[in-house]
């Protein structure tokens, strides 16, 4: 078993130990009498850092994970190599922990447990899992619902307790004395021995992971985003440093996007409201205007194809018109007639074809599409009386509508 010199002092970043095995897998692994690397547990995530031996070979600690019989092992980015004859059990090894890494996690884990019950006091919710990535953190509150209003006094309550410097204690106690003693959740695994993260008067709970030793260590607690999920409410935050980092960035985003408008940033929203309602108003002009123009072409290519074995027969290629246009003008002219047959194709943007006809005509556009797409190596198909397909190329679109037309 691994002596976790974490659960003890989560501001150890540099330690002394000794190597305990060296598994054999696919990956390079060291397993250390004694760390302060903390393995991913608890919905924190692993440390990571460097490992150097008495010969100086240095390794990077890119994950650490828990093993069933509670050993610590430090998976590393490179084999071992050469280093590998000299890594033996009762090797001596000195441990560096990415510093800036570890108080990030323990200004969110820390952050959580404030957050958590600050829910818990206000309003009974209770978190029932906490998720920390790399660039947020999410609780998951047991609760049907969730509103706006207890969202901000959540944070605003979590916040104070941040700015009040309470003390965090860190004490290991036995089951039967940590079920006494009102923590916020008992955990269900049974344990001799619990560790309890205590922030003093505020909250209670066992927990195994890094924490600061005074809640102003926290700095804030920023919540970003809630929404319902199936065991119900997921609220994301972030908390320290990286609150200050998220913050500028979202700052910065909504300046750019206020000088876009020339406007002041809290108008930023009601800006983006005038211009989607101006893009939907334009957005229906052009539908508008694009079912009137197809519906003039059609009749005007309709006027002027003959009808030849008692059917119009329109073929076009197109250079100035999108697949959507061409499908609508085919829909106009097999409507607006009897007896057409449409044979259309676009080149741009992305080089198409159309295959339709009027209601009750015999031929069937949508075998006729496959044959046509497998003889181009395109892909397409559709129903009796239209369809349509894709190729990569454009050219020669014109000369395959000619070969298709005589077969009308």
């Amino acid at each position: 078993m691994t002596n976790r010199l974490y659960y003890r002092d989560s501001f150890l970043y540099d330690f002394d130990a000794e190597v305990l095995d060296v598994p054999e897998g696919s990956r390079p692994a060291l397993v250390l009498d004694r760390t302060a690397f903390y393995p991913t547990s608890g919905g924190q995530v692993f440390d990571t850092g460097w490992l150097t031996a008495n010969d100086d070979a240095k390794f990077r600690v890119t994950e650490v994970a828990d093993t069933e019989d509670g050993k610590v092992v430090h998976y590393l980015e490179a084999p071992l190599g050469d280093a590998h004859q000299n890594l033996k059990p009762g090797t001596r090894i000195r441990g560096a922990i990415d510093a800036a890494r570890r108080r990030d996690h323990m200004q969110q884990h820390s952050g959580q447990h404030v957050l958590s019950a600050a829910f818990i006091q206000l309003f009974d919710l209770h978190t029932v899992s906490f998720h920390m990535a790399d660039d947020y953190c999410s609780i998951d509150l047991d609760t049907p619902t969730l509103t706006k209003e207890q969202i901000e006094s959540a944070e605003r309550l979590a916040n104070e307790i941040i700015l009040e410097n309470r003390v965090v204690d860190v004490r290991f106690v036995n089951r039967e004395e940590a079920g006494k003693l009102g923590l916020r959740k008992l955990p269900v695994a049974d344990r001799d021995e619990l560790r309890i993260i205590d922030i003093r008067g505020f909250d209670l709970s066992a927990c195994g992971g890094t924490h600061v030793n005074q809640t102003g260590q926290i700095g804030s607690v920023l919540l970003r985003k809630a929404e319902r999920v199936r065991q119900g409410w997921r609220v994301e935050f972030v908390a320290g440093q990286r609150a200050v980092v998220i913050a500028r960035r979202d700052f910065t985003a909504l300046a750019e996007t206020a000088g876009l408008f020339s406007a002041h940033i809290y108008d930023v929203p009601q800006q983006a409201r005038k211009s989607l309602d101006e893009i939907r108003s334009l957005r229906k002009q052009r539908e508008q205007s694009q079912e009137e123009l197809a519906a003039a072409q059609a009749a005007a290519l309709l006027a002027e194809t003959p009808e030849i074995n008692g059917r119009k027969l329109v073929v076009r290629t197109f250079s100035d018109h999108e697949l959507n246009f061409v499908k609508l003008l085919a829909q106009k002219l097999t409507r607006l007639s009897t007896n057409a047959i449409a044979l259309l194709a676009t080149t741009s943007p992305q080089p198409s074809l159309v295959f339709a006809q009027s209601a009750g005509q015999p031929f069937d556009m949508g075998a006729l599409m496959k044959e046509t797409m497998t003889k181009l190596g395109g892909r397409g198909g559709g129903s009796k009386d239209m369809a349509q397909g894709g190729v990569a190329r454009g050219e020669g679109l014109e000369s395959v509508l000619r070969e298709v037309a005589q077969r009308f």
